[in-house]
């Protein structure tokens, strides 16, 4: 392999461009051999995001069941103690209904309660009748202990509280009474220890928690199924993408659900773009290829052969390679502007700067300019200015000395249109003379690019050019098209 000089290195993406970095700076990072795995960079992650779902879904799980089971505990915590108190009011209110003076002014009754455990010591259900003056008439299950009065309120409405008595925690229903016969008010109250409620309390609350955590566990455990279900057309696009990305398949195929799909075609419009790049850049590159083959095979013949126009010949050889590296490269350009949706240049300037460069080439020739001058098009503007030059400059070179340029907006395009009044192009030709290296007029120095690198570059901004004959000047009419930017 010959050696390159020194500062040059190739481009394996375009082999045939080269860049010149100064020798003194650092060198540039090495490029993997051909047939070895190109090093991957990978995108900084934020974390999961099927993670990230759960643990939100988690977090609203708990804190909606949280919430929902602290409301149904004070429910059923209220319905059960309000249970409770009716019970005791339901023997508060049947002691009270039996009781009546005796003649010596005490409390009697003329029936008995029912329940057993009012006649057994320290059961657990006490009732007591109390009166100013009168020593306290107690339940036998109190033996020898008392409740608490608590005279320092009064009790005409019923009043359930809670009391530490007896060295027990009692539920305590008491209410004053009247009785007929007696100027005394008398209290009488129902008391009963508050373990069978508390422990009611308690199996409920267990009841709730272990329900609900199994709940919580359900749901958490469904909305983990429900991510992994919901995220699995990424995984499958993901697995497309590697074996789109390791040549299995050219785009991504199947049906994706209907927020997947856009991006699916998305990436496929995007494979689609690259590929067609690519075929471009193989396609610059073979045609770059094919119009250097000519012109270095003339120079080799003649340098083998000693000829005597060596000189001469290598210098319009080498014009002519130049030209034509010019005209790719313009292509490629080209090319990777188009993708750029903020490509706009005023055209009025473009046509003026135009005007005033070959107005100095071609000091004989008058080029007049008119039309509308606030036009935009989508085009890169040093596009815009080589396209505009290839066409004024031509039509000065080959026309009869006058040049007229129009520009105007026509149904979402900006149209330029370049006149001259020389021979014109004749019909059948006008096709054909976009073919690179076809000239009609070979009496005038030129190797028959221009109008190609115009027609390429236009179409690259899918914008149109085409050949007619100008009714005003009688010689050639270009009409060019570029779409208007918005």
């Amino acid at each position: 392999m010959p050696d390159r000089p020194a500062g040059w290195t190739i481009d394996r993406r375009f082999p045939f461009v080269r860049r010149l970095h100064a020798p003194d700076d650092a060198p540039p990072p090495l490029t993997p051999a051909p047939g070895d795995p190109a090093p991957r960079s990978y995108t900084p992650s934020t974390g999961s995001l099927s993670r990230r779902m759960i643990l939100i879904a988690a977090a609203w799980i708990t804190l909606l069941l949280a919430g929902g089971g602290f409301a149904l505990d004070r429910v059923l915590t209220g319905a059960i103690t309000r249970n409770f108190d009716g019970q005791l009011e339901y023997l508060l209110t049947s002691l009270i209904v039996s009781a009546e003076i005796d003649p010596d002014g005490n409390v009697a009754f003329n029936r008995q309660l029912s329940d057993q455990r009012f006649l057994e010591p320290y059961s657990g259900l006490y009732w007591q009748v109390s009166g100013r003056g009168f020593d306290p008439f107690p339940s036998r299950s109190l033996w020898d202990r008392r409740l608490d009065i608590g005279r320092q309120h009064s009790d005409l409405e019923l009043h359930t509280y809670d009391s530490q008595q007896l060295d027990q925690k009692l539920r305590v229903v008491e209410r004053d009474v009247r009785i007929p016969g007696s100027p005394v008010r008398w209290r009488f109250q129902v008391a009963e220890t508050r373990d069978v409620l508390d422990a009611q309390i308690d199996a409920l609350r267990r009841t709730l928690v272990r329900s609900f955590l199994l709940l919580a566990a359900g749901l958490i455990l469904m909305a983990a199924l429900q991510t992994w279900y919901g995220l699995l057309p990424l995984r499958k696009l993901r697995q497309a993408i590697q074996r789109l990305r390791s040549g299995e398949t050219s785009r991504i195929e199947g049906a994706m659900p209907a927020e997947i799909a856009p991006m699916v075609e998305e990436l496929n419009a995007l494979v689609a773009h690259n590929d067609k790049q690519a075929e471009e850049a193989r396609r610059h590159a073979g045609n770059l290829a094919h119009a250097l083959k000519t012109p270095l095979t003339v120079i080799m013949n003649a340098a083998t052969a000693r000829a005597d126009d060596l000189p001469a010949t290598v210098v319009r050889e080498a014009r002519t390679m130049r030209r034509q590296v010019d005209h790719h490269l313009a292509r490629a350009r080209a090319v990777g502007r188009r993708g750029s949706a903020h490509s706009r240049a005023q055209v009025w300037p473009s046509v003026e700067s135009v005007e005033r460069a070959v107005s100095r080439l071609y000091p004989h020739v008058r080029i007049d300019v008119d039309g509308a001058k606030d036009l935009v098009a989508h085009i890169e503007r040093q596009d815009l200015d080589e396209i505009m030059g290839n066409l004024v400059e031509n039509a000065a070179k080959y026309g009869g000395g006058s040049v007229f340029v129009t520009v105007q907006a026509e149904a979402g395009f900006v149209e330029i249109m370049v006149e001259d009044d020389g021979m014109g192009i004749p019909e059948p030709d006008r096709i054909r003379i976009f073919d690179r290296g076809v000239r009609l007029d070979s009496g005038k120095p030129g190797t028959g690019l221009g109008l190609a690198i115009v027609r390429d570059v236009a179409e690259i901004y899918d914008g149109t050019v085409s050949l007619e004959e100008s009714e005003d000047l009688g010689g050639l009419l270009v009409r060019l098209r570029l779409p208007a930017a918005g």
